[in-house]
């Protein structure tokens, strides 16, 4: 992980030391939330002075609430539009509320980063798109969107891989090339048909990759449960199934709807026909299709040739099983952090008041 050296220097005139601006800086980009049991394990530090200062400069400095506080633990929510500012990143969606399970999920997804700085991460909407769009040249049609609703209809914001989990560039094995590594978070509140609803979501983009690894995160090994047998079914197997059928189906459909031999379109075949052509486009294959199409090739010796275009594929399934406790749903945070002292949960206290929220929505 790269971390703009200007912005940790800008987060440091706001009172921080470098490596608080630098925690700050992954926070807010990868999270919004935190422990202090994150900030000891980040800054190798123990329970005591340090910890405590800085938990004590984020609340009186209006930078960070605390958004949840149970028994002695305390989960903070870094939302200041003065942080972000400093990193050019106020526009994050960090910076919001959020539910119980969006925190909780944001947690593990912390721990994860915090214990793999070492990766070359994709960290916003913008850098995704521009890596798979321009530098693999793959359409934005293809890629995971949700489509938000404005005052009017003429107002929608089409937004892309708004679940935020981290995406990389690492080596599935070790002498190998990096490649694109994808991910899903698990805290353990999410149903079963959660997963199967990203894997959907990422489907079309994972029909234009040769080469991909999908990481399965969690912080249970209870939670790996019919993960990667879900992955099977609905990606890996499906991916490799007979390449040549594809082509062929994608063949009969451009040729029949070239022909204008459609009376009524067929829903079905035209998104087959517009998908196909970003996953079937090549000199080769178009090649192929044109002297199918004048009668020079049957559809047997067609086959053959299909399948000496077709390309290799290699997707990797891993599991990731997170170090440390978990916060339950329950407590966000582990028993180490009842060494916060007074001083700061009385600062606390003041933050979850609901006049003090009221006037720290300005920063």
């Amino acid at each position: 992980m790269k971390i703009p050296s200007a912005h940790v220097e800008r987060i440091q005139q706001l009172g921080y030391t470098e490596s608080e601006a630098r925690f700050l800086y992954i926070v807010a980009v990868f999270s919004g939330y935190f422990t202090m049991r994150q900030f000891r394990a980040f800054t190798g530090s123990r329970c005591g002075k340090r910890p405590d200062c800085f938990a004590q400069k984020l609340i009186e400095k209006g930078h960070a609430r605390v958004c949840a506080q149970l028994r002695t633990a305390a989960l903070f929510h870094l939302y200041s539009r003065t942080v972000y500012g400093q990193m050019d990143k106020d526009n994050l969606r960090n910076r919001k509320r959020h539910s119980l399970e969006f925190m909780r999920t944001r947690l593990v997804l912390l721990d994860f980063i915090l214990a793999n700085q070492e990766f070359a991460y994709f960290e916003t909407e913008p850098d995704k798109v521009k890596f798979f769009c321009n530098e693999l040249g793959i359409s934005k049609d293809c890629l995971p969107a949700k489509v938000y609703e404005g005052a009017t209809p003429d107002q929608q914001t089409i937004r892309y891989f708004v679940d935020k989990f981290p995406l990389f560039l690492a080596p599935p094995f070790p002498a190998i090339p990096p490649v694109v590594t994808f991910s899903y978070v698990d805290s353990g509140l999410e149903r079963p048909s959660a997963f199967a609803s990203h894997l959907a979501t990422y489907g079309r983009l994972f029909q234009q990759l040769n080469t991909f690894r999908f990481l399965y995160i969690a912080a249970k090994e209870t939670y790996f449960f019919g993960a990667e047998e879900r992955f099977r079914s609905l990606v890996k197997r499906p991916l490799e199934t007979d390449w040549s059928n594809e082509v062929l189906k994608y063949f009969k459909i451009r040729k029949k709807w070239e022909n204008h031999e459609y009376i009524i379109p067929v829903t079905e075949d035209l998104e087959f026909l517009r998908d196909g052509r970003e996953r079937f486009r090549g000199n080769a294959l178009d090649s192929l299709y044109q002297s199918w199409c004048k009668g020079e090739l049957a559809e047997s010796e067609l086959r053959v040739q299909i399948l000496q275009q077709k390309p290799g594929r290699a997707i990797f399934f891993e599991t990731y099983l997170i170090n440390g406790p978990c916060p339950s749903v329950r407590e966000f945070a582990d028993d180490g952090d009842r060494c916060m002292k007074d001083t700061v949960h009385s600062s606390v206290q003041r933050l979850v008041h609901p006049a003090g929220e009221r006037s720290l929505e300005e920063h």
